[in-house]
């Protein structure tokens, strides 16, 4: 299935062919198109039921949600290098729709993304991923710095965008990664950072979605559909 995303106008357009959203992907609505030459008509998303492969070592026996209620979605994110690159994120059926609106937000602003691969391609690390500074969302794992939790990533509506740029600290106060704790000086943002009142922040808000920062641990790169 192919959406094509408009960051203007998504919430006239987003259930046009249907009378609700959150339906099967068989008669889920298309995104407005715009006009030729605008770089937000350029950015279309494939939604698809998840390969094994995909999945590797980001999923285990005991997970929450099972592959076939999970999505692989396929589109293309600027760069650091000014670029438009491609992605792909596994994400519960339910977070597609808010997902989408929130990231045409960003392709349209021009916010960069390091990387945005699958988590199987780090063998479901959430370390090797943070350090990588790859952006990701399903993965069944516990919460990173505290496992005695399990993460919300686990059920596939929690995303994490660019980790160095803007780290998770934990209640021991290590930040994760390792390499992003240049970055937890907050009132200097740079290229990729996460900021109150930002493109990102505006577009989770609008999307119902929770910002980590907020918490007593703060988790700058964290975004999740019910809090936590």
């Amino acid at each position: 299935m192919r959406y094509r995303l408009a960051a203007v106008a998504l919430t006239a357009a987003i259930c046009a062919s249907t009378s609700s959203c959150g339906v099967p992907e068989a008669a889920a609505p298309g995104f407005r198109a715009l006009p030729p030459g605008n770089p937000v008509a350029e950015l279309a998303a494939e939604v698809s039921a998840v390969p094994a492969a995909k999945l590797g070592a980001s999923y285990r026996p005991g997970c929450p949600v099972p592959p076939e209620r999970l999505r692989l979605v396929r589109m293309k994110h600027w760069g650091f290098d000014g670029e438009v690159h491609q992605g792909e994120l596994i994400v519960h059926r339910d977070a597609v729709d808010p997902l989408l609106r929130v990231f045409a937000k960003a392709f349209e602003a021009r916010f960069p993304i390091r990387r945005m691969r699958v988590t199987a391609e780090y063998d479901g690390s959430d370390e090797r991923a943070m350090a990588d500074d790859n952006t990701s969302a399903f993965n069944c794992r516990q919460v990173t710095g505290d496992p005695g939790r399990r993460s919300r990533h686990a059920w596939g509506d929690a995303v994490d965008i660019n980790p160095v740029e803007n780290p998770y600290v934990d209640r021991h106060g290590t930040a994760h990664p390792p390499n992003g704790r240049i970055h937890l000086d907050r009132d200097r943002p740079g290229p990729g950072m996460i900021t109150p009142g930002s493109v990102l922040t505006s577009a989770f808000e609008d999307a119902g979605w929770s910002w980590g920062a907020r918490w007593s641990e703060p988790d700058y790169q964290h975004f999740s559909a019910n809090g936590d």
